[in-house]
This record gives structure tokens, C-alpha cells and sequence, in this order.
């Protein structure tokens, strides 16, 4: 087993709920970053910008800085640099990410003014981020349009629910299999579960794969994905797991944990046996 030198974690339901800290998880990250590991918060978060992130975590307490952060849209706006240069882009997301997606051309893609008029020439990509209020009949229905006319279709993820104060809420996968199915097209996903955006985590911390843990509460983006890239899975009891679908996976975590909070003691474990 080689030495543990950086942890990767996810955000929402292992820190935070509804950006609330989840019990012992300030306390947890503290002691971790004080043990000498590397810290990467990893996010398919595509509501806030890295640094609307970073603020909110650290008015909780949490030990962070927009530098610990790597974002679903900021390793979409690398990817489409690397694969889709100088596309017109459509972004279907909830909330305001501009700030991580530079270097991204977004066009508008309203229902106002002339197709092909100014800003809302034919789009080369739609993009799709985080679900909400804006996922409505008419944006998906355009986006459908634009599929047809031979748009690629990029995604942040493709997760079906995430969880809030208010319980299990629908996410972008359960709008996307629709989109995939009816334009006959398969998305592109730049977040978590793809292999390029655990390659982005490790790189950022400056750890290999087998030099990496990875901490999440959805068994198959977070921990299964994190695994066939070859970093360790840790699976944590909060957020959105359920009972159900940790038996119904399609492999077996590294380790499973109560909470973050349980966190350090495991640490403490792996590093105590990759010494021995």
C-alpha cells in the first residue's frame, strides 16, 4: 500500500448539508489539514463559483480557501477549452457560475428576439449544469432543438438527486437520460464519475491515484468512480446515501464510515499501515 498523502472530499451531504455543517465536520477538517495531508474539495456543486464556496464554508468554520475548491464547471470550461475551442455555447444550469466558466463563450437562449440574431446564433454545445427552476419545459425543449441540429451535448454530471434541509430533491440526471434518449446523443460529463475529473483532483493536490483517498456520500459518482480511477473509496453515511442503493451498487467501497467526523481516525489507520 503506498503512503496516504492527500484526501479528496466531497461538499454537499459529507460537510455540509444545505451548506450547513454536518455534526463534527469543522472539527474533523481541521484536525486532517493539521496532520501535514493534502486537501482537495471536489464538487459537482453548479449552483456557486469556487469562491462563493470558499466564503461560505469558511464563515462555517471550515479551514478553506477558493484554492482548496475544483468545481464541476471549472473542470467544464477546461474541457471545453481542450476539446471544443472557440464553441458557441448554451448553458442550462441553476444559479450563476460565469466566474469558473472563463474562457467559455455562452450564448443567450432565450425565447426573445431573432434565431441567429446578435448573441443567439446556432449554439455548437449546450451545456448542461445544475437543475432547478430554470430546467422547465420550454429551456429543455429548446435544448432539444439544438441537439437536432447537430449541438454536442456537454454535462457537469449527471446525478439523479442530491439532498437537502427539505429531503431528496430531483437533480440533473433525471432531465439529461431524457434529453440523451429523445436526440439519440450521449452526453459528455466533465464532474464526478469521469475519470478526467479525478485525474484533475489528483493533479491539483499533487498525489498520485494510489496516494489518495477519496470521501463521498453517493457510492457510485464519488466512491465506485474515485475507485476504477484507482484512488481509495471511503463511503460516508449522511447526504443523499441510502440503505438501498449502497446494496444495489455496482461494486463495493474501500471502506464505509458513520459520518466526516469518523473521518481522522480512519487516516489515522491507513497511514499507521502503509508505515507497517
Amino acid at each position: 500500500m503506498e503512503s496516504l498523502r492527500a484526501v479528496l472530499i466531497d461538499i454537499d451531504g459529507v460537510l455540509t448539508v444545505s451548506w450547513q455543517p454536518l455534526p463534527g465536520a469543522v472539527e474533523a477538517l481541521r484536525e486532517i489539514r493539521e496532520s501535514g495531508l493534502g486537501v482537495a474539495l471536489v464538487t459537482n456543486t453548479t449552483s456557486r463559483t469556487r469562491a462563493s464556496i470558499a466564503r461560505t464554508l469558511a464563515d462555517a468554520g471550515f479551514p478553506v480557501s477558493a484554492e482548496d475548491i475544483l468545481t464541476a464547471p471549472a473542470v467544464t470550461a477546461a474541457y471545453l477549452a481542450e476539446h471544443c475551442p472557440r464553441a458557441r455555447c448554451v448553458l442550462l444550469n441553476s444559479g450563476d457560475i460565469a466566474e469558473d466558466l472563463g474562457g467559455v463563450t455562452v450564448v443567450r437562449d432565450d425565447e426573445d428576439g431573432d434565431e441567429g440574431a446578435g448573441d443567439r446564433a446556432v449554439p455548437d454545445v449546450v451545456v448542461v449544469g445544475g437543475a432547478g427552476p430554470e430546467f422547465g419545459y420550454a429551456a429543455l425543449n429548446r435544448a432539444f432543438g439544438h441537439l437536432q441540429r447537430g449541438a454536442r451535448l456537454v454535462a457537469m454530471h449527471r446525478n439523479l438527486y442530491w439532498r437537502t434541509d427539505a429531503g431528496l430533491q430531483l437533480d440533473t440526471g433525471a432531465f439529461l437520460v431524457g434529453l440523451e434518449k429523445a436526440a439519440r446523443v450521449e452526453a459528455e460529463i466533465t464532474g464526478k464519475p469521469s475519470a478526467a475529473f479525478f485525474e484533475a483532483a489528483l493533479t491539483h493536490v499533487g498525489a498520485g491515484a494510489g496516494e489518495a483517498v477519496m470521501v463521498g456520500d453517493d457510492i457510485e459518482s464519488d466512491v465506485l468512480a474515485a475507485q476504477r480511477a484507482g484512488v481509495r473509496g471511503v463511503l460516508v453515511r449522511t447526504g443523499k446515501y441510502l440503505p438501498q442503493t449502497h446494496r444495489a451498487a455496482s461494486g463495493t467501497p474501500d471502506h464505509v464510515i458513520d459520518s466526516f467526523a469518523d473521518l481522522p481516525a480512519l487516516l489515522r489507520e491507513l497511514r499507521g499501515s502503509a508505515q507497517g
